[in-house]
């Protein structure tokens, strides 16, 4: 029997780990195939371990690469560089990166570097914007150049790599392994609700996020000013924004809706928490990728306040509708859903184009195949 592979998993942010987090347990279920290496850059240092104890994992290694109000080329530098000792201090047989993060690019270029094949999850979504999002856009399509395989989510995504001429046998459809995240998380009690049940008094929840990039400049401000908008208009709506603890988002979320009525702001809480939120809301808004794929496997339609979205699959099959970020048409959007029934029903009429929660199963098959522990190719997810 050949020796396990040697795989290190390389998480930066919150969402990182809640999508990583089921590919690193499926594969430590099978210490036989797989030796599992977890390794964070030190990024979102208040959220991820609170995620990982979820899920009961632990870091092997932190590489410690956060400073305050540093730059994108701060973190890629540092995360490069102290990757970079690690590889080769016990160079792994793969790395695996998800999503489109600065870490993921960086940890993608480390292992390049190294001549270590890079395992993509998540792989192939794209906007057709290199600014939208940023710097998400380019980031995953540069790691799509390095990575050796790929870990598509859905047929679309595919489909992208093939036009980027990705070799067919390098790609394995798998579904995303968010919905395996969330579906795990669904079944957990949160210890402490993010909100009283009080609060709601029969009321419909709006559950909101807002933090992208792009959108720090003109962009927040129109998101909060349309939530005061749809407060003003639906006293029959509470809006519980968790408001990402980045200082431009948060100061003007505060300078704007700080003491409305029926607004309330929160810090992120923790995932399972959070999934409650989602469990209990009317609607959602958001710029999230995660949540555009996590909410319709809770029947929840989602306006995404973004100019593009990667994650055309939802829009396509009308779980959720793209929105952009000004205040007129987010509330009027809002209103659209809120007022008409058999809009709301339209929405959440369709099963989750982006995944069944069988992703990780997938991805660990699909590595057993390619490095040759497993003759059998898995299945594309959405074939028969």
């Amino acid at each position: 029997m050949p020796a396990p592979l040697k795989t290190m998993i390389v998480m930066g942010t919150r969402p990182e780990v809640v999508k990583l987090a089921p590919v690193a347990l499926e594969l430590r279920r099978h210490p036989k195939q797989f030796r599992v290496t977890l390794v964070g850059t030190g990024q979102h240092r208040e959220l991820v371990p609170q995620h990982l104890k979820l899920f009961r994992l632990r870091l092997d290694a932190d590489l410690g690469v956060m400073k305050p109000r540093q730059t994108l080329a701060d973190v890629t530098a540092r995360t490069v560089q102290r990757l970079d000792a690690l590889l080769a201090s016990n160079p792994p047989d793969v790395v695996i990166v998800e999503g489109d993060t600065t870490a993921v690019l960086a940890a993608g270029l480390a292992a390049f570097y190294r001549r270590i094949p890079v395992a993509h999850v998540e792989a192939g979504l794209r906007s057709g914007d290199v600014h939208n999002p940023f710097p998400e856009e380019m980031n995953r399509r540069l790691v799509g150049g390095v990575a050796s395989i790929h870990f598509a989510p859905t047929a679309a995504a595919k489909d992208n790599l093939l036009r980027e001429n990705v070799p067919p046998e390098r790609i394995f459809v798998t579904g995303n392994t968010t919905v395996d995240a969330l579906l795990f998380a669904a079944k957990q009690r949160p210890k402490r609700p993010a909100i009283a049940s009080a609060l709601l008094k029969g009321r419909r929840l709006i559950l909101v996020t807002a933090h992208r990039r792009e959108s720090w400049d003109a962009g927040i401000r129109e998101i909060c000013l349309a939530l005061g908008d749809i407060a003003d208009r639906f006293p029959d709506a509470v809006i519980i924004y968790a408001v990402h603890p980045n200082p431009v988002v948060r100061e003007q979320a505060r300078s704007i809706l700080a003491g409305r009525d029926r607004v309330h702001l929160i810090p992120p809480p923790g995932y399972v928490e959070f999934v409650d939120l989602m469990k209990r809301s009317y609607l959602i808004l958001t710029d999230s990728g995660g949540i555009q794929e996590e909410a319709p496997s809770l029947k929840r339609p989602v306006l995404v306040m973004r100019k593009t979205t990667e994650r055309t699959e939802g829009v396509e099959a009308g779980c959720s509708r793209l929105v952009g970020t000004d205040r007129r048409r987010i509330l009027r959007e809002t209103a659209r859903v809120l007022k008409d029934r058999s809009v709301y029903d339209a929405m959440i009429a369709t099963a989750n184009p982006y995944g069944d929660g069988k992703a990780a199963a997938r991805i660990r098959q699909a590595l057993a195949f390619a490095f040759g522990l497993s003759r059998r190719r898995p299945r594309d997810f959405g074939t028969p």
